[in-house]
């Protein structure tokens, strides 16, 4: 592992709902057999897991505690949590937290900033390039993740994370309920969805009728 690395890691380590802010502007990457794919990240939620009781959250796939779909989620920072979900859609996190402490970070958009043309024979229903990965099934589509990824260290081959070189400026980031989580997860007691204000690549706040992650 580089040093850099070693500092990402510990950065991701820390409290999901600390991090969200700041992870804002990171880049991941995916280098597979068709080519790789780079998204700049505009847009997370943060989840929590069953150990939190300051603030349990209902809203989490950890809330009723691991089984063998949320492992990832108690596994090492840095980390890929991959689900499927609606019978159609995956959707990536990236893994918060202590080794065993479950949180994540819900990808929720971005920018595709490397591989667009390989983004766009994924996402063949795309109306523009602001839209490629606006969402987190979009967004997984983009990058061609799948629950084969899950569990995977999202720092190393075939994966790349890098943060941004200069963190947002605070005035930069909005903070608001979660996207689709149902019931007190996705009320505004829960403000842990984060993203950058006025991004284009933002998707657009819909309340809950099921939970999210």
């Amino acid at each position: 592992m580089t040093t850099q690395d070693a500092a990402v890691r510990d950065f991701l380590s820390g409290d999901a709902r600390d991090v969200a802010p700041f992870f804002l502007g990171a880049v991941l990457s995916h280098h597979s057999p068709e080519g790789t794919v780079s998204v700049r990240l505009s847009e997370v939620e943060a989840y929590l897991g069953p150990r939190n009781s300051a603030q349990p959250d209902p809203g989490s796939h950890t809330f009723g505690g691991p089984t063998a779909r949320n492992a990832p989620m108690f596994g090492p920072a840095g980390h890929l949590y991959v689900y499927f979900t609606y019978g159609m859609h995956y959707c990536a996190n990236i893994v918060c937290g202590p080794d065993g402490v479950a949180s994540a970070l819900l990808l929720r958009a971005g920018e595709v900033v490397a591989g667009h043309d390989l983004a766009r024979s994924r996402r063949p229903a795309s109306r523009s390039l602001a839209d490629l990965a606006s969402g987190p099934a979009r967004l997984a589509s983009a990058l061609g993740l799948t629950t084969a990824d899950s569990g995977r260290d999202a720092l190393a081959e075939p994966f790349g994370l890098e943060l941004p070189h200069t963190p947002v400026v605070p005035s930069a980031v909005a903070s608001g309920p979660r996207v689709g989580v149902s019931g007190d997860g996705g009320s505004a007691d829960y403000p842990w969805r984060f993203w950058l204000a006025g991004d284009p690549t933002v998707s657009r706040y819909k309340p809950g009728r099921s939970r999210a992650v």
